[in-house]
């Protein structure tokens, strides 16, 4: 299966309710005295969009014109996927700025113990057929590894991991550390946290498989950069701008006021 019967929004529609949003969720800023006001304006018109989070992005069937209308204003677009739908990518008539492919398992035992594909019997076959269309796409390829220990970033799947770097032929690898947060903790436990050395390390010993460097890393966000070179992130030229009344997002509350 490669598609599902959705009710999608206007993509236009979509991207306005996005950046009021936006402006929503960073308003109390504008009476902090220690914000820059030229910042705090600069910052009602958001330059990067990140599709990713909230389900699978390539399900929606409209997304090729909401990139577009997103770069028409002068935005990047960062879109992640887990890479189960490769004709959607395949057909996308615009692709984001910079694509990242979550390849969470080395193979596939460790695919359907961790990311237990619900709806797709063949999700790790579609997977593939993705990593091996990645070499085609004309766009920044980011190839995410989320590790998480002793599940599956022990020594033996590291050259497995390589394997799949080698064909997807990514611009980078990020190695970044699994979270206790969410839903996640229902399957998970705190311990399955690795510490930014263990990410490192992992690092470390993939990127000689893979004819890449460690490039950069955050220890606060256990995550580590490996790649070739560090190549600035392209702004598109705006040819479309947002309405002076877009306004904001109107406020929701969701804690009763106990007067």
């Amino acid at each position: 299966m490669d598609s599902l019967e959705l009710t999608d929004q206007d993509p236009l529609e979509m991207l306005y309710d996005s950046v009021k949003a936006q402006r929503r969720l960073i308003s109390g800023f504008g009476g902090n005295p220690k914000v820059p006001k030229e910042k705090f304006l600069d910052a009602q018109n958001p330059k990067h969009v990140a599709i990713s989070l909230n389900g699978e992005p390539t399900l929606y069937s409209r997304l090729s014109e909401y990139m577009e209308l997103c770069h028409s204003h002068g935005m990047t677009t960062m879109l992640v996927t887990n890479g189960t739908l490769p004709k959607v990518i395949e057909k996308l008539d615009t692709l984001p700025t910079q694509l990242y492919v979550s390849v969470d398992a080395p193979n596939k035992e460790v695919f359907d113990e961790i990311c237990r594909p619900k709806w797709n019997a063949a999700a790790w076959d579609k997977f593939e057929q993705t990593i091996d269309l990645l070499p085609s796409l004309d766009t920044r390829i980011v190839c995410r590894h989320t590790l998480i220990k002793g599940r599956n970033m022990n020594p033996e799947h590291i050259p497995q991991y390589a394997a799949l770097d080698n064909r997807a032929d990514p611009d980078w690898i990020e190695c970044k550390g699994y979270v206790h947060v969410g839903n996640s903790r229902e399957n998970l436990t705190a311990e399955n946290m690795p510490f930014h050395e263990d990410i490192l390390d992992f690092s470390r010993s993939l990127a000689p498989l893979t004819d890449r460097k460690l490039l950069d890393d955050s220890p606060p966000s256990r995550v580590a950069l490996v790649g070739k070179e560090i190549v600035p992130i392209p702004i598109p030229e705006a040819t479309m701008y947002f309405p002076d009344d877009l306004g904001i997002a109107e406020s929701v509350k969701h804690l009763k006021i106990v007067q």
